[in-house]
């Protein structure tokens, strides 16, 4: 085989290179085939396995990749980067993949989180005898499978087609899985809808982009349109217009204001497992595709983008962290905190140095296990009709069930930076970072944020231990699973805020040699 840059790769190397993402999507294949052949009896426990399986392998061979030796190639005839970053990114992923499915696998609950059957129409007498017949929909993990391959795809690919092709497989799956609430389904659905619609403007919006770019640089591949814009200028409306639409592409993946107005209906309608996947997983890899793009594609053009992306960071962060402060849905809150912790990654990806890089690896995986650890807490708190979502629910929670209460709080106190939290080290990192690449003003803003949003994460613990509970308050079900995914997220959010040595070590060895070109 051929490569981009005309050497000869053996076929056994080149799968190797691409064997996570290979063998995520041969288990969501598999598990599409045990819905077609495996009796409904058998075929729950058997899609559960195939995914953890699927998971587990791709991470390992995730690991084992990264620790062998430096990885610093391109696979798929160029469309595909192995390098630190990637590989950082993509463990990252699977790992908090493996901690969403404990929650997408949860029967103590209930008999399933998902409706026995998506196509009825919520309040009928179909969708009532499918619940009384039992039925569990299982389709929901082979997509989710689908989703996270098109994840892995996304920070790895190293052209914008390829890009797009990971953007629709990663996007896709989860419109469906959205609208497939067991609980208030009609909310569930509109928050499809919702996804679906913004969603394909986006995309129309990154495809316009990329053919704009194309037209420029006479190539999809990043490391031709720096060498393009390095030739050419960067002064081509053309240029400038794909860089634009480009961009508004991206960060609506990841929310980033003015593009958010999605998260916070789709979190909140979203199925709580599926909301703990988009808000850690989805999250991981649009950033992971942002910086490749502009610290690859965009690197010589940065003093261009970079106004523009001050004005994104500085609109996400106190728009994320005001509004945030008006919400009494638990998810919707949690929603608003993903925004505003969005424009804290976006103030290390404005640094465009190694630090920048290492320190926006890192906040990614510390906000990810803290983000999975605290929407596992939200499923075991639930009245007779479901989970506990109106805040004024949560009142006296501290005196009830004072451990889960304790370790909600303590994830919020990571949410607002507070020492030895591993939020405390992730910011401090992006934020030094950004200090080194001039962006001083941008951090003095980022800390302001992080005061406003202290207030509301301050004021559920105050909730929690210092209101009176209500007699008819909700119960806490704690289940094996749930359970492990929140001891995952607090043990994760201690060491990393405890110990970041190690973890920081990790980071900046990936990012030691930038992504691959």
């Amino acid at each position: 085989m051929i490569t981009a840059a005309g050497s000869i790769t053996a076929p056994h190397i080149e799968y190797g290179r691409l064997a996570p993402i290979l063998i995520v999507l041969g288990a969501a294949a598999v598990g599409v085939l045990i819905e077609a052949f495996v009796s409904r009896a058998y075929r729950y426990w058997t899609q559960v396995l195939v995914s953890l399986v699927g998971l587990v392998a791709a991470f390992v061979w995730t690991l084992v990749m990264g620790l062998s030796h430096t990885p610093h190639h391109v696979a798929a005839l160029g469309a595909i980067g192995v390098d630190g970053p990637t590989l950082f990114i993509q463990g990252t992923i699977l790992v908090l993949a493996l901690m969403s499915l404990l929650l997408i696998a949860e029967r103590r609950h209930e008999p399933s989180p998902f409706t026995a059957q998506a196509s009825s129409v919520p309040g009928t007498a179909e969708e009532r005898e499918s619940l009384v017949a039992g039925i569990i929909q299982t389709e929901v993990f082979p997509l989710m499978l689908f989703a996270v391959g098109g994840m892995l795809i996304f920070p790895a690919a190293n052209d914008l087609l390829t890009m797009f092709v990971a953007l629709e497989v990663l996007s896709l799956p989860l419109y469906l899985l959205c609208g497939l609430a067991r609980r208030r389904r009609l909310l569930s659905q509109e928050a499809a809808v919702k996804y679906f619609l913004l969603g394909a403007f986006s995309s129309a919006f990154f495809l316009y982009g990329t053919a704009l770019l194309y037209g420029f640089a006479g190539s999809v591949r990043l490391s031709d349109i720096q060498t393009a814009i390095s030739q050419k200028g960067g002064m081509d409306a053309m240029l400038l217009a794909g860089v634009a639409l480009l961009g508004v592409g991206l960060l609506f993946k990841m929310g980033a204001a003015p593009f958010q107005v999605w998260k916070p209906d789709v979190y909140q309608g979203a199925p709580t497992a599926i909301t703990a996947l988009m808000a850690s997983c989805t999250l991981v890899s649009a950033v992971g595709g942002i910086l490749r793009v502009f610290y690859v594609g965009f690197e010589t053009l940065r003093w261009d983008w970079r106004p523009v992306m001050w004005a994104v960071a500085i609109l996400t962060m106190v728009l994320g962290a005001v509004v945030a402060i008006t919400q009494t849905d638990v998810k919707r809150m949690l929603a608003y905190s993903s925004i505003a912790h969005g424009g804290f990654l976006l103030t290390g990806v404005i640094a465009t140095n190694k630090a920048g890089l290492s320190s926006t690896l890192f906040y990614l995986a510390a906000y990810g296990f803290t983000t999975v650890g605290a929407f596992a807490v939200i499923t075991m708190v639930r009245d007779a009709g479901g989970e506990a979502w109106h805040l004024s629910r949560w009142a006296g929670l501290g005196k009830r069930q004072p451990v889960l209460a304790g370790t909600f709080a303590f994830f919020l106190l990571a949410f607002a930076g507070i020492p030895l939290t591993s939020g405390f080290t992730g910011k401090f990192a992006v934020f030094q970072a950004a200090v080194a690449g001039g962006a001083t003003p941008l951090v003095i803003v980022g800390v302001l944020s992080s005061a406003i949003a202290a207030f509301f994460y301050v004021r559920v613990i105050v909730l929690m231990f210092f209101s009176d509970p209500a007699a008819d308050g909700p119960a806490v079900v704690l289940s094996p699973t749930s359970t492990t995914a929140v001891a995952v997220g607090a043990l994760a959010t201690v060491v990393l805020g405890v110990v970041p040595g190690p973890a920081l070590h990790l980071a900046q060895s990936a990012a030691s040699q930038f992504f691959v070109r």
